[in-house]
């Protein structure tokens, strides 16, 4: 059966995958007086495998994918699972009751549909992985606001989609992975202030993007790969200079690029 569908009148047995069928207090479910028990004439509601009182996620998702119109009188339920799952369906304006919501889970989902307007507001929420989906949806032009998020991924998400004009609020970041994005954006000018970053990795980057007539001064880099990215790139006056590098990869790489250039200069 497809479960996305309406499902069949037979009621579909009890997956014994799944955890047994209790409430959320962990309480023996009757369906003797259950409010929703008309639903299960059609199928819509079946014990042990769609119900909106189980404890089980996946069966509160069955619920509300074969009854998506009864999300919004959901919204208030004291289960958190059944506050995410039913915020998936409900109506977009009813989810700003859940922006707040004492459960990071409901507000996660309630991220994933706010409109613009009202998303911004959970740019300080105090769960990373909900501030991880506003970086991830918020319009660029708001991403100003959370350079300074205290947790290293958000940053990063920021610094992929951050306008290019606050791109350099970025470039102090105290971690790698985000200077090292800020770096595979910013135009050349501004990677020449990082060229004394005190990270390898992001000196090599910014090796990799200058100009190969900036790079003079990256081949005095104290670390060899930075000299050795220099050497892929390196002018014809420079990759001699690297012949006499005390690592043999840099020498080995400087020689490299003089025959490409001389290739070059043969068929060119």
């Amino acid at each position: 059966m497809n479960t996305a569908e309406a499902p069949a009148h037979t009621p579909t047995r009890w997956s014994p995958d799944e955890p047994p069928s209790v409430d959320w207090l962990g309480r023996a479910l009757d369906c003797t007086n259950c409010e929703n028990r008309s639903l299960q004439a059609s199928g819509k509601c079946q014990p042990s495998y769609a119900c909106v009182f189980d404890r089980y996620a996946k069966r509160i998702d069955r619920f509300f994918r074969w009854n998506p119109a009864l999300a919004n009188k959901y919204l208030e339920h004291p289960y958190f699972e059944v506050r995410a799952v039913a915020s998936r369906s409900a109506d977009v304006f009813r989810l700003v009751g859940l922006m707040y919501d004492p459960d990071e889970t409901v507000r996660l989902h309630v991220a994933l549909r706010l409109p613009q307007r009202l998303l911004a507001e959970l740019r300080g929420d105090p769960d990373r992985e909900v501030r991880i989906r506003v970086a991830q949806r918020i319009d660029a032009g708001l991403l100003g606001g959370m350079v300074d998020d205290p947790d290293y991924f958000v940053r990063k998400l920021v610094a992929q989609r951050l306008p290019l004009p606050l791109l350099p609020r970025m470039a102090r970041d105290p971690d790698r992975e985000v200077r090292l994005v800020v770096v595979e954006r910013l135009p050349v000018p501004a990677l020449l202030d990082f060229r004394d970053d005190p990270e390898v990795d992001v000196r090599r980057a910014v090796a990799r993007r200058l100009p190969a007539g900036l790079l003079g001064e990256m081949a005095l880099d104290p670390a060899w790969e930075v000299r050795w990215e220099v050497a892929q790139r390196a002018s014809r006056m420079l990759a001699r200079s690297l012949l006499l590098d005390e690592e043999a990869e840099v020498r080995e790489a400087a020689q490299a690029r003089l025959e490409t250039l001389d290739s070059e200069a043969r068929h060119g």
